[in-house]
Order: C-alpha cells, then structure tokens, then sequence
C-alpha cells in the first residue's frame, strides 16, 4: 500500500513493486529504522531511484509499505472455531512485531523496546499523512478480523449484542500495549490468555451455542 489516492498516468509495474518491497524489507530489518535508507533499497533492487521515489517519496512511506506487505502475507483463518482462529492470528501477528522489535543490526533478541512500531508510530503523530497511510493499512487490515468475529457472532458463537470491533480493540489493543509500553513478551501463551479473557463475558450460554 502507497497512497490512500490512486495516481493517474502510466500504469504501475506490479513486479517492481514487489522487488522493491521485498529489497525494502530486508534492507529495514537488517539495518533497523535510523539506518534505513530510500537509496540503499533502490540500489539493492536494482532499479532507479526515480523509479522508487515516484512510489514512496519518503523513508517513512516505504517503511509504512513494507509493513502493510508484511501484514497481507498473515492469513486470516475462518475454520468455524473463534477461539482457535483469534489465538492463531494473534500469534502470527506477534511474531511479526517480535521481528520488527529486532530490527538492527546487533539488536538484544530480549531487548523490551517497539523498536520500529515504535518509530512508525512516532513518525505518524509528527506527520498527518503518514498518520493517514497507518490508519489506511490497519483499517484495511483490521476490517477482515473483524469480520471473521460478526461472523462467529451471527452464527451463534457469540452473544447476539457482541460488538466485532470493540472486541477486537480489546484483543489487538492489548498486543500493541505490551509492545509499545510494557515491553513484556507476545507470543502464543499471551496470546491465548488474551483471547481466552476476551471471550469470557462475550460467549453466550453453553446451552445456546454453535
């Protein structure tokens, strides 16, 4: 994702977004956020820094690139068990953040900082349109999981009064507290306490459910 407006012209080359993106992310998680640099990923994908430019005009859009990549490639799994599929999500997408918290070159694997979420975050409240890029990718994103719960709600997995999104605000609002504030872990044991507190006051009686 690069823009919430398409642009007019020449139609884009859907290859070299890909080469560029993925040269982005290597380039990001080796070298950490300070070090990463627009010419340095034009270089490794081989193309023109024209080229690149044209697309992401800053480091900070790039970065917000190779996230949203990162997050298209999370599956959103619909087997018909919520509980199963929140904790299988969750997990994924914790192990995602856990990648971007090492980001650099000789980065403490238990170091407790956001690392790069939390200069993204950063560079979002400085800047409003890469505030609106963030808000774009998550809203994207976010609308998908919050299906698979009004699903889950109208067949009968959950109470007729659940609220989808506030549930999920419960869910990944805890996720991204760990990681920005208290810098304790995220993974799959949290992850399942997490989603196992959050289904508590929403099931319907065990009689009433599908």
């Amino acid at each position: 994702m690069t823009s919430p407006h398409p642009r007019r012209g020449r139609p884009r080359d859907a290859g070299a977004d890909e080469q560029i993106l993925r040269a982005a992310e290597e380039e990001l998680l080796a070298r950490g956020y300070a070090a990463f640099a627009v010419d340095k990923v034009a270089k490794a994908a081989a193309v023109a820094k024209t080229t690149l430019y044209r697309r992401w005009p800053t480091k900070d859009h790039l970065a917000i690139a190779v996230i949203a990549r990162m997050q298209d490639e999370v599956p959103v799994p619909d087997t018909g068990d919520l509980r199963a599929d929140l904790v299988d999500y969750l997990e994924q997408i914790a192990l995602g953040l856990n990648r971007t918290r090492r980001a650099g070159p000789g980065r403490d694997p238990d170091d407790p900082s956001a690392g790069l979420v939390g200069e993204l975050v950063a560079a979002a409240a400085r800047h409003p349109d890469i505030g609106a890029l963030v808000r774009a990718v998550f809203e994207q994103r976010n609308a998908l999981v919050i299906g698979l719960i009004d699903r889950a709600r109208r067949r009968g997995g959950l109470r007729p009064d659940t609220d989808p999104e506030l549930l999920f605000d419960q869910l990944s609002g805890a996720l991204y507290y760990r990681l920005l504030i208290t810098g304790r872990p995220i993974d799959r044991s949290y992850a399942e306490r997490l989603v196992d507190t959050a289904l508590t006051g929403v099931l319907p009686p065990k009689g009433n459910r599908t």
